[in-house]
């Protein structure tokens, strides 16, 4: 594919956009939820029942909740403001992740675990969004915003990096309920210290009501399509947390998983930092269906993997398909969605990805019980598969489209992505 890096203004000046740095650090501290819950779970219910099934099934309540309260956060939060809805969020969301982890080291029921889980999952912070939404008030029409878009793509990267593999290492080294409990912490101080950020923070309208002259973002036909693409990636993160976890304990190894998944992490983080900085001639929907369909290849191949090297190159390799899809999906959003709708179609993206993660760990959990070490490997073939037969088979409805500019004061970039 032929590319440039000549066309795009570069990080560092975006980087030093007044204010820029109040909200991004807490704003990155925030978001770790999004990558340390699903394996802190994992990790700390396993340890204290022996099962990944049971593990997989509390970590998949959380993830549904997320994924369905999500994108009403983000409508609320253009509604009547970010400040409004993360500090009451934070709070929930920490009490009721101590909760989780109180009731695991207890040894409480599957009932109660998942009671607790509803909660936990439905107050994460969607922070990712409300940074894209506060990028607009800082550049307002910039040729900078298409380079924070990409950065923040780079960003959500960095925080899988980071998460998975903090997590871990707490969860290994420290103690099973550690994960959990610097979870919520960080979600708890920087979601705080986020909305404490007001100066950057977009406004709504008198009375507490942003202008928004349309309806959900879901019912955009492309944003459907990207909508399943995204759960076939959260299969990934969800298949290779519990399978290389599995992997890693059957071979008597268990401090391998955290760099295993380091490997993939990396490779993820790497290729991210890369096509962050590319300005592609390519149109945005084919670099998806061809890097998704690399991506669907690599990930098949894991299953048969039965050696840690082997199993750390193909990681490696998935790692480097999936920053080129999420950062290509979140691209094209741009071009599909109004402006006004964006902030929420980036949190039905995101949601996605808790969903398909959700349903992974469930699966491969499943799987990893029954079946030998690895056979939840399977679980990202499948998600993958299925995830690219249905976007080549729907990609016509990616291409965008001209639409009018509806403002909605929260999310200030009015102008679409051009694709060639």
């Amino acid at each position: 594919m032929a590319s440039t890096v000549t066309q795009r203004p570069g990080y560092g000046q975006l980087l030093r956009t007044r204010g820029a740095w109040t909200f991004l650090v807490p704003g990155f501290a925030a978001r770790q939820p999004f990558a340390m819950l699903t394996i802190s779970i994992v990790l700390l219910v396993q340890h204290t029942t022996g099962s990944y099934g049971v593990a997989g099934a509390a970590a998949a309540v959380t993830g549904v909740s997320m994924a369905l309260c999500a994108p009403y956060g983000g409508r609320l939060a253009d509604r009547y403001g970010q400040r409004a809805v993360l500090i009451p969020g934070v709070l929930l969301h920490a009490l009721s992740g101590l909760t989780l982890t109180a009731l695991a080291l207890a040894h409480a029921p599957l009932w109660a675990l998942f009671a607790a889980a509803v909660p936990t999952g439905a107050s994460v912070p969607q922070v990712g969004p409300m940074v894209r939404a506060r990028w607009g008030v800082q550049l307002q029409e910039s040729p900078l915003m298409t380079t924070a878009a990409a950065f923040e793509s780079v960003t959500d990267e960095l925080t899988f990096v980071f998460g998975p593999l903090l997590a871990t290492a707490l969860c290994t080294a420290v103690a099973p309920a550690a994960g959990l409990v610097a979870e919520a912490s960080l979600t708890l101080l920087g979601g705080l210290l986020f909305a404490a950020q007001k100066g950057s923070q977009p406004a709504v309208a008198a009375g507490g009501h942003a202008r928004v002259e349309h309806t959900s973002a879901l019912r955009i036909p492309g944003v459907r399509v990207l909508v399943v693409a995204f759960l076939g990636i959260g299969s990934v993160f969800g298949g290779m947390q519990v399978s290389l976890a599995a992997f890693t304990e059957s071979i008597g190894e268990p401090g391998l998983n955290g760099v295993l998944y380091g490997v993939f992490a990396a490779g993820n983080m790497l290729s991210g930092i890369v096509c962050g900085a590319v300005a592609w001639r390519t149109a945005p929907q084919r670099r998806l269906a061809v890097g998704y369909a690399a991506l669907a290849l690599m990930a098949s191949g894991l299953w048969a993997a039965h050696s840690v090297v082997l199993l750390a190159g193909l990681g490696l390799l998935v790692g480097m398909c999936i920053a080129p899809a999420l950062i290509t999906g979140y691209t094209l959003v741009e071009g599909l969605v109004p402006a006004g709708a964006r902030t929420e179609a980036f949190t039905w993206l995101t949601g996605a990805v808790a969903l398909g993660q959700a349903v992974a760990v469930t699966v491969a959990g499943q799987l990893e019980d029954r079946f030998r070490a690895g056979a939840g490997f399977l679980v990202p073939a499948g998600g993958t598969v299925l995830a690219l037969v249905t976007l080549l088979a729907l990609r016509s409805r990616l291409t965008t489209r001209p639409h009018s500019l509806t403002v909605a004061r929260g999310v200030g970039h009015r102008s679409p992505v051009a694709v060639d």
